[in-house]
Order: C-alpha cells, then sequence, then structure tokens
C-alpha cells in the first residue's frame, strides 16, 4: 500500500489530539505561521499569501502522500497548539522528515516531543518508513535539544534554502527507533 493510500493521523497523546489541515483552517494558520517567533527559524516571517499556500500545501501533501505537518489541539479546553508531522524527504531511501511548528504559548512544557513521539509512532508503525529524518535551524537550540531528545542523532550540515544558513541534520531508522522502544 502506497502512501497515498493512508490518509490517517496519528493516535492521540495524554494531552494532544491531531486532525488534518481543512481550507478554513486558514485563521489557524495565519495565527501560527504568522506568528514571527514562531517562522524565525524557518524563514519567516511570512506574508499572508505565504501563509495561504503554506496551508495548501499542507493540504496537498495529505491528499498526495497520505502526509502532512497535522495540526495539534489539546485534549482539555481543545485549544490549538501549533503543528507536528512528516513530509516526503528521500522517497528512493524510504526517508520522511519529521518536524513541528508550535504557538509561543506552548513552549517549554514538553508538547513539541509529545507530539512528535505519536508521529514517530505512526511513521514507524502504520507507515513502516525506514528512517526519519529532522533538521533545525542552527541558532534554536530548544529545536536541538528537542530533537536529541527524541532519539534522532546528528548525520550532517545541510543547506535550508529559506534561511540560507546550513542547518544541523539528523536521523532515526526504523532499526535504532525499535531498538529504543524496546529498551524502553
Amino acid at each position: 500500500m502506497g502512501l497515498s493510500e493512508k490518509q490517517g493521523v496519528p493516535s492521540p497523546t495524554a494531552r494532544l489530539w491531531f486532525r488534518t489541515w481543512r481550507e478554513d483552517d486558514l485563521p489557524l494558520a495565519a495565527v501560527l505561521w504568522g506568528d514571527p517567533q514562531v517562522t524565525a527559524f524557518i524563514g519567516g516571517p511570512f506574508s499572508d499569501e505565504e501563509i495561504r499556500q503554506r496551508l495548501e500545501k499542507e493540504i496537498a501533501l495529505q491528499r498526495e502522500h497520505g502526509l502532512q505537518y497535522w495540526p495539534i489541539f489539546l485534549r482539555e479546553g481543545l485549544a490549538h497548539v501549533g503543528c507536528c508531522g512528516l513530509r516526503p524527504y528521500d522517497s528512493e531511501q524510504g526517508i520522511i522528515e519529521i518536524g513541528f511548528h508550535l504557538r509561543p504559548e506552548h513552549w517549554r512544557k514538553g508538547l513539541a516531543t509529545e507530539a512528535a513521539r505519536a508521529v514517530m509512532a505512526y511513521a514507524f508503525g502504520l507507515l513502516r518508513t525506514k528512517a526519519l529524518f529532522a533538521g533545525h535551524h542552527p541558532d534554536n537550540q530548544n529545536s536541538r535539544k528537542a530533537v536529541q531528545r527524541l532519539g534522532l542523532r546528528y548525520t550532517h550540515d545541510q543547506l535550508y534554502p529559506p534561511t540560507g544558513r546550513n542547518h544541523p541534520s539528523y536521523l532515526l531508522t526504523r532499526e535504532e527507533y525499535l531498538r529504543r522502544d524496546a529498551a524502553d
């Protein structure tokens, strides 16, 4: 079964639930990707048009690949937290990118790693991906710590065109994930 045939979302966590982006989510997308703190390390700030295009891209990724950076919400109170999910990265090698963008009021609460763990379980479980890739802006120490807490290992620096900078890049193979998961 190809990725495009898998249209689900990751399972809820203790504090979060996932769903897919919809066309009427532009106000949520604007609050998230319109925030200069959120976009400082990913090439922002973004214009209204760039935010609309980003939302359309996420919707298209879900339709075409069964993946996106899914919007996440608190289970209690239903507040929008941000997004966390997957994108195609290196299809030939079976590698998918994992990432997250959280609204500032939800930073430093462990929500990024909680969401990412659910996304990892989805990727290595249902999707049976061979490996996950992640990168972060070199000045974003909080993302670096989160990626390392998730068990991804540094592999190289890679140019990220939206920022024009080389971003530290990480990988976690399915075997590494399953070995670590069995040890926990």
